[in-house]
């Protein structure tokens, strides 16, 4: 059972938020499209947390993504659009759909046959485009988009391969790359398959490829302030 701390917590949320939207200059100023892009900074701040194990530094940021859901639903809630309420159960609703081995007579024993079940059910859903790929954002960072649309392509059948074919593909990517021809072009396609096929490694792997090039970066970070004064 939940906390009967959490709706008065939550309300209490939203009761400031309210208050900021009314009467912080800068709050009354915003709309979704300068929201957002602090809302995308928060989520990458999340994901360092987690990704650090940092309980204390997951809780705020959490409550920062938690205050930017409220933040765009009372903008929602301003045009008639909707509001928290409206989020939280289309929220549930649409779990309970995509979780039919759950709440319905669908059977999924292992977690690639649950994704594969929530993207084929995704695609009948209204308003969804045509296709394997379809409402796949362009503006995800690189290896997100790489490894959203090898998942998409795995669900469909199209990309059913293990970490060790996968490894395989890494290694003759790399080989590839390090006897390219002198040829921009070229090395650049090269560079751009065997980066592919190190998401699809990671896929294989149920790594996020997106946190561990950040975790790598920090770790060449740490090593350069340490050599250099």
């Amino acid at each position: 059972m939940s906390s009967p701390d959490i709706p008065a917590a939550v309300a209490r949320l939203d009761e400031l938020t309210r208050r900021l939207r009314a009467e912080c200059p800068w709050d009354r100023e915003q709309d979704e499209r300068t929201i957002v892009p602090h809302t995308v900074e928060e989520a990458y701040e999340l994901a360092d947390a987690a990704n650090a194990g940092d309980d204390a530094k997951l809780l705020d940021e959490l409550g920062d993504v938690l205050f930017q859901v409220h933040f765009l639903a009372l903008l929602l809630e301003e045009r008639g659009a909707g509001d928290l309420a409206a989020v939280a159960e289309h929220c549930r609703q649409k779990l309970i759909r995509r979780h039919p081995h759950v709440f319905g007579e669908a059977e999924a024993e292992t977690a690639g046959e649950v994704l594969r079940n929530w993207d084929a059910i995704k695609r009948e859903e209204p308003g969804r485009g045509n296709g394997v790929f379809a409402d796949v954002p362009e503006n995800l960072p690189a290896l997100l988009l790489a490894r959203k649309v090898q998942r998409r392509a795995a669900s469909a059948g199209a990309l059913d391969i293990g970490a060790e074919e996968a490894l395989q593909d890494l290694r003759a990517c790399v080989e590839a790359l390090a006897h390219a021809p002198d040829d921009r072009d070229a090395r650049f396609g090269m560079l751009g398959a065997a980066l592919f096929a190190a998401v699809h490694v990671a896929r294989t792997l149920r790594l996020d490829p997106e946190l561990a090039l950040r975790e790598a970066t920090q770790r060449f970070r740490e090593v350069v302030e340490g050599e250099v004064p």
